[in-house]
């Protein structure tokens, strides 16, 4: 170094200062800047612009701005300055504030990059796509230019390592909303859900940060073999509690609680001496209970199956066949209906009980299918 770098020197610039700089010229790949009261400009590479890579140095910085610079070397007649390792001295110690306390930091997102995402803290953080979402998602390209919250998980200012998660914040979130949600739940709330999960068994709402069963029982008044062929994933619902273990965190929810119920003017819908068909859900010893709408189990009596005696409703009935029935009785109050199917049979002199017992290749046909015009002519008459 020659005696007039040396006086330079002694004059106050030397490695590690920092000085102030206003940007002269815009090149490619560095910047040349004008510092107060020195002899000669630096020069600034477009590696000590910024913590990310960028491909042109006027993507960072413009003619006239002002910046603060470090001195990294003293050449001849010019300085090399960063403004990269100003950015990170700054930033280090904030970013070790934040570590500790938790603090939930909102930044945009610089690049996406093969595993991750990259956000400028005047250090380079980086943001692994585990630590993104807490749940899959596909492409990150859409994340790019977006605001996000973050924390930071990982720190080590010795190796320059800055590892923060969006998915921390999120979790975090969803803590506070779900307790929130479980303090003031109650049996018997209406309120609106999204639908998160599908199960063979029923569906899972997400009711406000934590999630509440849906039974496939609960879910309409008519059966359902499978719930996705009511429900998908996204859909909003609304749901009724109908219980709360905040133990163990787990809520019971109904749809079709919401719904008009099935025994909704059921008088105008089976008006008394109406003939209705149906399906036999159940046989029991007394009679069977035939499922004329969905949701609606009417029984006829073992006394009302036919005029002739029956010993079991079994001799007569099976299960999943469908029948015409006569409406006796309706009484939508207690949600009961009486039913029978001996009086649209005239006269069991002229034919036996086989002649409307239907038989197994008839399945899914009604008793006046098999019997026919006797059947027809009888309830016209009536």
């Amino acid at each position: 170094m020659s005696d007039e770098m040396n006086l330079v020197d002694l004059n106050g610039f030397k490695e590690g200062d920092l000085v102030k700089a206003t940007i002269a010229q815009v090149d490619e790949k560095s910047v040349i800047v004008t510092i107060e009261g020195a002899p000669f400009d630096g020069i600034v590479p477009i590696s000590e612009l910024s913590s990310l890579h960028i491909e042109k140095a006027s993507d960072a910085v413009s003619i006239g701005e002002e910046l603060e610079l470090m001195i990294t070397k003293v050449e001849e007649a010019n300085f090399v300055l960063s403004k990269r390792k100003v950015d990170a001295e700054k930033a280090w110690d904030q970013l070790e504030r934040q570590f500790q306390t938790g603090e939930i930091i909102e930044t945009e997102v610089k690049e996406v990059v093969k595993g991750g995402l990259v956000v400028d803290l005047g250090v380079r953080g980086f943001i692994p796509a585990s630590l993104i979402e807490d749940h899959f998602v596909e492409s990150f390209e859409d994340y790019k230019g977006k605001v996000l919250t973050f924390k930071i998980v990982e720190l080590e200012k010795e190796k320059n390592r800055l590892i923060l998660s969006h998915k921390a914040v999120v979790e975090g979130e969803k803590a506070v909303s779900k307790q929130k949600t479980l303090e003031n739940i109650h049996s018997g709330d209406i309120i609106s859900g999204t639908v998160q999960r599908i199960a063979s068994f029923g569906a899972f709402v997400d009711i406000g940060g934590v999630d509440g069963l849906v039974h496939i029982s609960q879910i309409s008044y008519d059966h359902l073999d499978n719930v996705s062929d009511v429900l998908k994933e996204g859909q909003e619902v609304k749901v009724k509690v109908l219980s709360v273990d905040r133990d163990s965190e787990r809520i019971s929810l109904s749809i079709k609680d919401t719904l008009p119920g099935p025994w909704t003017d059921i008088e105008e819908k089976a008006p008394k001496g109406s003939v209705l068909t149906g399906t036999i859900r159940r046989i029991v010893s007394y009679g069977a209970f035939i499922e004329v709408f969905p949701g609606v189990e009417g029984l006829v009596h073992i006394s009302q199956i036919a005029h002739k005696h029956v010993t079991s409703p079994h001799e007569v009935l099976k299960e999943g066949e469908k029948v015409e029935v006569k409406v006796l009785d309706v009484n939508s109050k207690d949600k009961r209906l009486s039913l029978s199917i001996k009086d649209l049979i005239e006269n069991e002199n002229d034919y036996n009980l086989d002649d409307y017992q239907l038989p197994e290749e008839s399945k899914g046909f009604s008793i006046s299918d098999v019997l026919g015009d006797k059947l027809k002519d009888f309830t016209n008459k009536n």
